[in-house]
């Protein structure tokens, strides 16, 4: 028993240690920020997989296996709720691309304690549950939505991507961040550029590992339905409304980065137009003494 409580305080020294803390924060912040992609990736898996079943069952020359306890679970647990974060994370996300503000994105540090806090801690539990099983069941039954349907082109990919991306940081900022720092510091530490690095880099392998070939099932179902004239379900339009949306954020943040070029390639030439006229004045003045 001694040698175990002396390693215990061993360990309990080394992780809340000043020089332990700060890694530790990193790692757990990047990986609880995660779990939004891996959303996208599972709502885009659900969309596929409802449109083979319903594919299926329309052909009548199919004889579909019985599916397993564990993806008729995977498939017939209401994902409502999954849609619903998702959509308002990105709703979020859009309001505050446009405005630069929403109010409890941009909390002071006294409000750390306050409601807040609890509803991230319950949304982060809530979405780690729902992916974690969806995740599992589709990797369970084999479930890819890779190379189906058509694939869009190279910008709108990339303006999905940085739309992607723009809703991962929200994410982080209003739910992942408040709860990390409460577990780990107790108070609000300060967002730092290497979170925002690795975001972006976790994001971008992410993307190009998954993402980038399954997520356009979000849109491509829906369209595939209408040209065969199936049913569209409130899920498919949901999946196809959310893409679009994820889109119109990166579009947004497009148009800002290229306003803010614009307006700072305006600003200096106005300084350099204001310093021409400084100068040609001075040189007036100096002719006529």
């Amino acid at each position: 028993m001694g040698w175990w409580d002396n390693s215990y305080h061993e360990a309990k020294k080394l992780l809340i240690s000043p020089t332990m803390k700060q890694p530790f924060h990193l790692l757990a912040t990047l990986l609880l920020s995660l779990w939004l992609p891996l959303a996208f990736l599972l709502v885009a898996r659900l969309s596929y997989v409802n449109y083979t079943l319903n594919a299926t069952v329309l052909d009548p020359s199919s004889t579909p296996s019985p599916p397993s306890f564990l993806f008729s679970f995977y498939l017939y647990t209401n994902p409502a709720l999954l849609y619903f974060l998702v959509a308002a994370i990105s709703i979020v996300a859009l309001v505050h691309g446009l405005t630069g503000k929403v109010s409890f994105v941009t909390e002071s540090p006294s409000s750390f304690h306050r409601p807040h806090l609890h509803i991230a801690w319950i949304i982060l539990c809530i979405v780690q549950v729902c992916v974690g099983l969806g995740i599992e069941g589709s990797v369970a039954v084999g479930i890819n939505g890779a190379g189906f349907g058509v694939r869009r082109s190279v910008l709108s990919r990339l303006i999905f991507f940085l739309g992607l991306h723009e809703v991962m940081l929200v994410w982080f900022r209003t739910v992942v961040k408040p709860v990390v720092d409460d577990s780990i510091f107790g108070v609000v530490s300060e967002e730092k550029w290497v979170h925002r690095a690795a975001i972006a880099l976790s994001v971008g392998t992410l993307w190009w590992w998954k993402l980038r070939d399954e997520v356009e099932s979000l849109v491509v179902v829906a369209e595939a339905k209408k040209e065969l004239s199936m049913e569209i379900e409130m899920a498919d339009f949901l999946g196809w409304w959310l893409y679009y949306l994820t889109v119109t954020i990166g579009m947004v943040r497009i148009v800002k980065a290229l306003l803010w070029v614009g307006f700072a390639l305006l600003c200096r030439g106005v300084r350099r137009n204001i310093d021409d006229e400084i100068i040609a004045m001075e040189e007036e003045d100096q002719d006529k003494v």
